[in-house]
């Protein structure tokens, strides 16, 4: 039963950076299996050993992560296609929780940003809109 995960996702629970689907299905598994626990255990102590594996760096680093601006012109389908892809690769393959929170915080302020501007279009027209009636009275 330990080897279902593989020491790359105990490595990621540890960091905290695994989807939370999968950081479940540990968390249950570790509570019946001592074979998995000691495979935490010595995960852990090779860490605070010193001794890092080259994805546990590429975690703890964010490498691979995109950036603010790529995140931004994948929202807006401006970025070329490799890169789309690769963001698309780290969403739903990778379930890369840092990816996807950019994702979720940009999208929602853009959301916002859309409401913002609709409610300041709403507010001039009727303020407009009467002076507007007014002014064709008046001549």
């Amino acid at each position: 039963m330990t080897s279902q995960f593989t020491d790359a996702e105990l490595e990621a629970y540890l960091d905290e950076s695994l989807d939370s689907a999968r950081a479940a299905e540990i968390e249950q598994a570790v509570r019946n299996d001592r074979g998995l626990l000691k495979r935490l255990s010595m995960i852990n102590g090779r860490r605070d050993a010193g001794i890092h594996t080259l994805g546990e760096i590429w975690r703890r680093n964010q490498i691979g992560v995109p950036s603010v601006e790529a995140m931004g012109n994948f929202l807006l389908g401006v970025l070329p296609q490799e890169q789309a892809d690769y963001i698309n690769f780290r969403m739903e393959h990778l379930k890369c929780p840092f990816t996807l929170a950019m994702f979720n915080d940009l999208q929602a302020q853009q959301s916002e940003s859309v409401e913002m501007s609709k409610s300041r279009r709403e507010k001039f027209y009727k303020t407009s809109a009467g002076l507007l009636k007014r002014g064709k009275t008046d001549k």
